[in-house]
């Protein structure tokens, strides 16, 4: 891979295992990045304490700035310190030390996007964190089991359902959003989504009606990278096309300029180049996945790809 190239903007949306996949790649290829993360989540860790305390779920935030550690001893450390869960037989049994520390500089500093930048200072973070909203949310989605339609509510919930996700919708409707995130949206060069949890990490975000017009207007470059596989409870039987249809079905105005999946899991290129297409973009098709044949990205490959999409002239 050639140099980085740090004049690049990028910001990527998403959560969980999802984002840190796509961080920990970007991070490689720019010295400007943003991620902008999802606070949905009402399980584990994130959903005690934000019942608890009423804050932001901090475990997604958590693991986007684990991603944006670097590889050298400083990085790798406290990267794995934030990840660190207890395990106890009594009440710190599954917290994260991540989402303790997250948690105690917004009771202390009262300022959640001050806070994460203080965390990412700490930690040597390679980029910078921002909540998707500026309260928490709840997905709620609407499943079809057995031809019934349902209501689904919460993050769990609706990752965990036994049925076909159909759409989904937030609660609140409208919620506020950092002026950071709309900033950064609007002054970068490549918006990155996915890969992720396509209905509760990927899709959420032009739910929010702030930034989805953000997200529209921009100037920047839109990518979607694709996941490597269907996600058990949530999009079972999706092909790598499907995935960008229900996009479309969620944000018919959006347009994105490239669409980046992997070789090996693409069965019908055709199909998903003419998907692609509908959405105003291009297919790159790549070997990015992991080595062992997981369902994982590799960091390395990923970022090879990913900087020459972006050296690429408009």
């Amino acid at each position: 891979m050639s140099e980085p190239a740090p004049a690049a903007k990028v910001v990527a949306l998403g959560g969980g295992h999802g984002l840190h996949a796509s961080l920990s790649a970007l991070r490689r290829v720019t010295a400007d990045l943003t991620a902008v993360v999802t606070v949905a989540d009402d399980g584990g860790s994130s959903g005690r304490l934000r019942r608890e305390l009423g804050v932001l779920p901090p475990g997604d935030l958590r693991m986007a700035l684990a991603a944006l550690c670097g590889d050298d001893e400083w990085g790798q450390t406290w990267s794995r310190v934030v990840q660190h869960r207890f395990r106890s037989e009594g009440e710190l049994h599954g917290h994260a030390v991540g989402n303790l520390l997250i948690v105690a500089l917004w009771e202390l500093l009262d300022d959640p996007v001050q806070a994460l930048e203080w965390v990412g200072r700490l930690l040597g973070a390679h980029g910078r964190v921002l909540p998707m909203a500026a309260v928490p949310l709840d997905i709620q989605a609407e499943v079809e089991v057995d031809g019934t339609v349902t209501t689904v509510r919460g993050q769990v919930a609706c990752a965990l359902t036994a049925g076909r996700v159909q759409a989904i919708s937030l609660v609140p409707p409208d919620p506020p959003v950092s002026p950071e995130a709309i900033k950064a949206i609007h002054d970068a060069d490549w918006v990155v989504f996915g890969p992720g949890s396509w209905f509760t990490s990927v899709l959420p975000h032009l739910k929010v009606p702030e930034l989805a017009r953000a997200l529209y207007a921009t100037s920047a470059r839109r990518l979607v990278i694709l996941n490597l596989a269907p996600q058990p409870g949530e999009t079972d039987g999706f092909s790598p096309q499907k995935h960008l249809e229900v996009l479309r079905q969620h944000a018919p105005a959006l347009l994105v300029d490239a669409v980046l999946a992997d070789t090996s899991v693409t069965e019908d290129p055709t199909e998903l180049e003419k998907a692609a297409v509908a959405l105003g973009g291009r297919l790159v098709l790549a070997d990015v996945g992991a080595s062992d044949g997981s369902a994982r990205h590799d960091a390395p490959r990923l970022a090879q790809v990913l900087d020459e999409i972006f050296r690429e002239k408009r």
